[in-house]
């Protein structure tokens, strides 16, 4: 095991621009090697930092194909963004240039914040590609995959902190690269795929040391009509249950659902813990319910159910399910 490295709120900065990820890194920290730094990291900008501190992190890049600022709070970031960015000015002609600058002010003026991509080794076409295909999200799901690419850069710059063999540092360049295209899937699983130090198999963890920082199974609610997180909202976890394999369209359930937990929403619109911290799910069914008509009381829903499944590949895969609510209509989708 690598011995502890000792990182002040400088370096963290210069790996992710957030003040509040910094302090909070520092507080946690001195950490013994580079993976519990990044399972810290992980932790604390998914759950911690919240969405001023993803914003404050976004602006502290420069946009793809534009030189970083020399006033840039972090003079080491800087660089490192040149560097990132090296293959993409590279492969840049006159044309794409002027094209991804084009598409840059586009994708500010939708989303209120630069595009941002792990931009290490890929071109300037495929990153123009990737930002096109990335406009036509709706603003909270670009949101948190800009948040998902953050945390790439995180994981990268911070493996430049630590004495990673470059074999290693190879393996988390290629993961993360080839992670972008499959921006459709669980971008937290993608997350935790990513490097394991090479001495870390001979490394005896405790029974009960996890290797998720949250639980499984999360949700928030965020209040569409109000452009807010939605605060109070009572929530349950179930599970099926039944001998029956699996509830069945149209009938009834006939007590098959087990609850696993419950929760209220806090201030910043999430769940809190709903099941217990397993690496591990059981395969199956699963209910999330919102109390929706105690929050509003006047809308059109007493209640919001979201049914999902859990196969048996996917046990070791992140669910988070949100609610996107306003008083006649509802979205979901699986985040991060």
């Amino acid at each position: 095991m690598e011995s502890s490295v000792v990182l002040g709120e400088k370096d963290y900065l210069a790996c992710c621009g957030s003040v509040k990820f910094a302090e909070e890194m520092v507080l946690a920290g001195p950490f013994s090697d580079y993976q519990q730094t990044v399972n810290a990291a992980r932790d604390i900008w998914f759950n911690k930092v919240d969405v001023n501190g993803w914003l404050e992190a976004f602006a502290a890049h420069p946009q793809i194909g534009e030189s970083p600022s020399r006033t840039h709070k972090s003079p080491t970031s800087a660089q490192w963004s040149k560097g990132e960015q090296s293959t993409a000015l590279a492969t840049a002609t006159d044309a794409t240039l002027q094209e991804l600058n084009e598409w840059n002010v586009r994708y500010r003026q939708k989303f209120g914040f630069v595009f941002l991509i792990f931009a290490s080794g890929r071109s300037t076409p495929e990153i123009l590609a990737e930002m096109k295909r990335r406009y036509q999200n709706r603003p909270i799901v670009e949101f948190e995959l800009a948040a998902q690419e953050q945390m790439k850069v995180t994981e990268f710059r911070l493996s430049k902190l630590f004495t990673v063999n470059s074999a290693a540092v190879s393996q988390i360049q290629t993961k993360n690269t080839a992670d972008v295209t499959k921006a459709g899937e669980d971008r937290v699983n993608v997350i935790g795929a990513h490097l394991t130090a090479a001495n870390e198999a001979s490394v005896v963890k405790p029974s009960q040391t996890f290797t998720r920082t949250r639980p499984p199974i999360t949700t928030h609610v965020l209040d569409v009509a109000r452009g807010s997180p939605a605060i109070g909202i009572e929530v349950q976890l179930e599970m099926w249950k039944n001998d029956q394999q699996r509830p069945l369209f149209g009938e009834a359930d006939l007590g098959g659902w087990m609850t696993l937990g419950s929760s209220t929403t806090d201030k910043d619109g999430r769940s809190g813990q709903l099941i217990d911290m397993v690496d591990a799910l059981s395969p199956g069914m699963y209910r999330i319910s919102f109390n929706t008509g105690k929050y509003n009381p006047v809308g059109f829903f007493p209640y919001v159910s979201i049914v999902f499944e859990v196969s048996e590949f996917q046990k070791l895969e992140h669910f988070h399910v949100p609610l996107l609510l306003s008083p006649f209509s509802f979205s979901t989708y699986r985040g991060s």
